[in-house]
């Protein structure tokens, strides 16, 4: 298999990927807000963690196949940035906010930011949508 043909395999599995770890996201969270237990049930927390260990190696193996510097592609840099802030208030959203209100506020800004991170990756702009 070549370079090509890999990259050919790897940039629409990511993609795909991103979108569903985003849904699982959207709807366990939304349905941990609301009171549900199902949303963290340990047959939905693997799939998230399975969906979002493939997203990870699908996109190091990117990141390695195109040579990519997160300290010379700016919006790499920015993206990987605002995932560690995602997965914190993920965190929170879900399982470690003590108050229900903190919980909402944590859920609302991750979804924000995953939404942003789409735009930085789409526009490979640290600004994304916001960009000059």
């Amino acid at each position: 298999m070549e370079l090509a043909d890999l990259y050919r395999f790897l940039k629409p599995l990511h993609i795909t990927l991103v979108l569903a770890s985003g849904v699982l996201f959207l709807v366990r969270g939304l349905a941990v807000l609301s009171g549900r237990r199902w949303g963290m049930a340990p047959r939905v927390r693997h799939l998230s963690y399975g969906v979002d260990t493939l997203l990870l190696l699908a996109g190091v193996s990117l990141w390695w196949l195109l040579g990519l510097n997160p300290m010379r592609h700016a919006w790499l840099g920015t993206k990987l940035g605002l995932l560690v802030l995602y997965i914190v208030l993920g965190s929170l959203a879900l399982k470690r906010a003590r108050s229900r209100v903190g919980r909402w506020l944590s859920f609302s800004v991750a979804v924000a930011i995953f939404l942003f991170m789409l735009s930085v990756a789409r526009w490979h702009h640290p600004l994304g949508f916001l960009r000059p």
